[in-house]
């Protein structure tokens, strides 16, 4: 995959090109590859001292061939940490709710968009995820800086500019797969830096604003 770089308004063509590249490159995974990079990511996930010592974790679950989930969320379920999930909203802003295991969860279907599953449980509220000690984000990919290239629905955006105006400093770690941690990508002004990146082989972890 060659990584491309610019920034300013030409940067959302970009991220856009790029996001189809990658999305085509998860497409092509069997289900075979996905359960067993998702086996490997929870492994190298709990190892992180920011999770080994988190009372809270804002979190999501995994859909199709994104880096899977499931297992990481039960293991930090089983630790006793509280594990907050997302419920997409009309506006694409992110409501919160608890995950109790998987069969709290229902497969939600948000118009023309993929479908999502979400927690049934009682909606904490957007501002719920100041609470979180660290965050596991989505994305397709993370450059050398530790900019993340997300799916470009603008969720993530306002979640981590809320953080930023409550003043709220979770570890921000994204969830990819190996292939998927690159030199450079597309950013714009609003992008943030993540701290770390966790990938079926190991952590990547960066100097936020290098």
């Amino acid at each position: 995959m060659r990584p491309v770089s610019h920034i300013g308004r030409a940067a959302e063509p970009d991220k856009q090109m790029l996001r189809r590249e990658f999305i085509a490159v998860r497409n092509r995974l069997t289900a075979d590859d996905v359960r067993e990079a998702a086996g490997a990511l929870a492994e190298r996930a709990l190892e992180l001292p920011e999770l080994a010592h988190a009372r809270t974790v804002a979190a999501y679950v995994s859909v199709g061939s994104e880096p899977g989930t499931l297992a990481l969320l039960d293991a930090l379920h089983a630790r006793g940490v509280r594990v907050l999930l997302p419920v997409l909203l009309p506006d694409n802003d992110l409501d919160w709710g608890s995950y109790a295991g998987e069969d709290s969860l229902a497969r939600v279907q948000h118009g023309g968009k993929m479908a999502l599953f979400e927690p049934t449980g009682t909606r904490l509220g957007p501002h719920t995820v100041t609470e979180a000690d660290a965050m596991l984000l989505p994305g397709l990919a993370v450059d050398t800086r530790g900019m993340r290239l997300g799916r470009g629905g603008g969720s993530y955006d306002r979640v981590l500019a809320r953080l930023e105006r409550t003043d709220a400093h979770p570890a921000l770690v994204v969830l990819l797969y190996d292939s998927e941690v690159v030199e450079r990508v597309p950013v714009q002004a609003h992008d943030q830096a993540v701290h770390a990146a966790v990938t079926p082989s190991g952590v990547h972890r960066f100097r936020r604003g290098a």
